[in-house]
């Protein structure tokens, strides 16, 4: 096991949610905030900023900047709710843009639908204002490693 999922291990054990997705770079660069909603699932979040804009015209958030948050809200998800000290490693990530993305926080929740020993199979679902108004969602393969 690295170094790194053995921080992350500590921070799952330690129940530091926070903690977990700063400890990721790609999410700390991108200004991903996660919590625990009040039904206990997380609940992952990108704050707007104006540097996420792709679309001035729209004004819309880039497209890359929703597909990177929701593959690292299914990442951290998984890393959340697995008990292996390995790093799941993505196989396949599709994504369907619903909707243009405001210029407003992103919200996004993961559900696990299928983990077996060696692939696992994560639901992402993205919106803003309103859950049943969706602006993209994702599906992701993760391989397993023991």
């Amino acid at each position: 096991m690295s170094e790194f999922m053995q921080q992350l291990a500590a921070l799952r054990d330690d129940n530091n949610v926070a903690a977990l997705c700063e400890a990721i770079p790609y999410a700390r660069l991108m200004g991903v905030e996660v919590s625990t909603g009040d039904d206990g699932e997380l609940l992952f979040q990108l704050p707007f900023y104006p540097r996420n804009v792709g679309n001035t015209v729209l004004p819309a958030l880039h497209g890359g900047l929703i597909g990177g948050f929701l593959e690292n809200a299914a990442l951290l998800h998984l890393i959340w709710h697995r008990e292996s000290l390995e790093a799941p490693k993505i196989v396949d990530f599709s994504l369907d843009y619903l909707r243009s993305g405001r210029p407003q926080t992103l919200f996004a929740r993961c559900e696990i639908t299928k983990q077996g020993k060696r692939v696992a199979h994560v639901l992402i679902e993205a919106w803003q204002e309103d859950r049943r108004k969706p602006v993209a969602v994702a599906r992701a393969h993760f391989l397993l490693t023991q």
